[in-house]
């Protein structure tokens, strides 16, 4: 076998590999004495079949496999061993000819092959990068304790209708003298919130409503604009509602008022566990405390950005087989149109160049993630969905079991490594580069974030 390698232009190279009978002879023949074992061919019995038979059916479909399953591995071989940085996967050359192999040996096949841009990066405390410590004030633990407080509420029971209230109550359809309909809708305990009617005149029918009286109105002039939730309060399908136009009579069996819970010992125990907060002040503190790592990771968020950006201006503009690169992404995009390549190749080569810049970091801050590192970052992302719904107080052994079902989805693993590596990328480069340090408020950091 013989095997060379042209790149004149650094990024654009052209594998060419020849193979001799010699190379994938005794594969061939080993493969057609297995499958004469299992042939069953009518006439002979198991393992008797004539070999040259076998040859016949089979010896060319064995002869393609064998040659294929040579060349993916002396590809991969040569790779690695002179160390090409490849770019996606080898590619067929487009100056291939036709090679029969129903004839001898030698076969001809060239490949080519993206290379990745020939560049070096090392960055060291010379270098320094924005870093943005959020602070935790008085507004945002407030705020953390107005969600938990909200969490924890519940709808108490009042007489008069107030904005934002609940009520329950009985509907029934009317005629157009203003009767109950016979055989018209009847909806008992029907729930309504008017402060989401969508039509004014309809809603200030509500205003100052107390349990027992009965409000006349039009479900269908309520909400105009919207036949699922006409649908929904009267219990009928969606393509019935322009049978019911006309009013509904709803008499108030009940008024409930959301009522945040109080600050309590009750509360506390909901939110940390029972006796671990005992007042107030440490209600807050312990806040304070569960925020901070919180904002941490955002802050480090907008380094690892910021680095990134840092990165890539030191860098510069790299060059890259365009044509080759593009020629992938339409192999493995064939259901997609020309305008999605114009619209997304150059985000993928932007997304390519930190990828191989990272790379060369990681390499630099012999950053290496394992699974528990993947399994951590996993964790991480549990614990953070569940903190989006007040839960911070979910064991570790659930969060470890829900961890454990995001990586069994196989298009969620590679996110997690990647988290993995920028997680302990991020705190390498914290260590190397000089931070500019600077306080802000979480408000302000939103607002910064926002811009980009």
């Amino acid at each position: 076998m013989k095997v060379s390698f042209e790149c004149p232009d650094k990024i654009n190279g052209l594998l060419t590999i020849t193979v001799e009978e010699d190379d994938y002879k005794q594969d061939v023949e080993k493969t057609l004495k297995d499958y004469r074992k299992k042939a069953n061919v009518p006439g002979f019995r198991p393992g008797q079949v004539p070999m040259g038979l076998i040859k016949r059916q089979y010896g060319t479909a064995i002869k393609v496999d064998s040659i294929n399953k040579l060349l993916g591995n002396e590809i991969q071989k040569y790779i690695a061993d002179n160390k090409i940085q490849m770019l996606g996967e080898p590619m067929g050359s487009e100056n291939q000819e036709p090679q029969d192999l129903e004839k001898e040996a030698p076969y001809t096949f060239m490949f080519d092959i993206a290379v990745a841009p020939e560049f070096s990066i090392e960055l060291t405390d010379k270098d320094t990068v924005d870093y943005y410590e959020i602070e935790v004030d008085d507004k945002l633990v407030d705020q953390q304790v107005d969600m938990f407080t909200s969490q924890a509420g519940q709808y108490v029971d009042c007489e008069v209708y107030q904005k934002g209230n609940m009520m329950k109550g009985d509907l029934r359809e009317l005629d157009a003298e203003g009767n109950t309909m016979e055989g018209g809708i009847t909806v008992e305990a029907a729930v309504m919130m008017p402060e989401y009617i969508k039509v004014d005149d309809q809603k200030k029918l509500f205003d100052g409503a107390k349990v027992g009286d009965i409000i006349t109105f039009s479900p269908r002039k309520a909400y105009p604009e919207s036949d699922v939730e006409v649908s929904s309060l009267l219990k009928i399908k969606k393509e019935e509602v322009a049978e019911h136009e006309g009013d509904f009579s709803y008499q108030v069996t009940e008024i409930q008022q959301f009522k945040n819970h109080e600050v309590n010992q009750e509360l506390f125990d909901q939110v940390f566990g029972k006796d671990v907060v005992k007042d107030e002040k440490d209600f807050r503190s312990k806040i304070e405390e569960g925020i901070k790592p919180q904002l941490t990771r955002d802050s480090d968020y907008k380094f690892l950005m910021d680095l990134r950006n840092y990165a890539e201006d030191k860098v510069g503009q790299l060059t890259y087989p365009e044509e080759l690169l593009k020629r992938f992404m339409r192999q493995n995009n064939k259901d997609k149109d020309e305008a999605y390549f114009e619209k997304n190749y150059e985000p993928s080569i932007k997304e390519l160049t930190w990828s191989l810049i990272r790379s060369q970091l990681a390499e630099q801050t012999q950053v290496k993630v394992d699974d528990e590192d993947v399994k951590a970052a996993a964790r991480e992302t549990a614990r953070a969905q569940f903190a989006q719904y007040g839960m911070n107080n979910v064991p570790d052994e659930y969060v470890a079991n829900y961890a454990d079902e995001l990586l069994k989805k196989q298009e969620t693993v590679q996110n997690f490594v990647d988290r993995a590596i920028d997680a302990k990328l991020t705190a390498a480069m914290k260590d190397i580069v000089k931070l500019n340090k600077k306080n802000i408020s979480l408000d302000d950091f939103n607002k910064l974030m926002e811009e980009k």
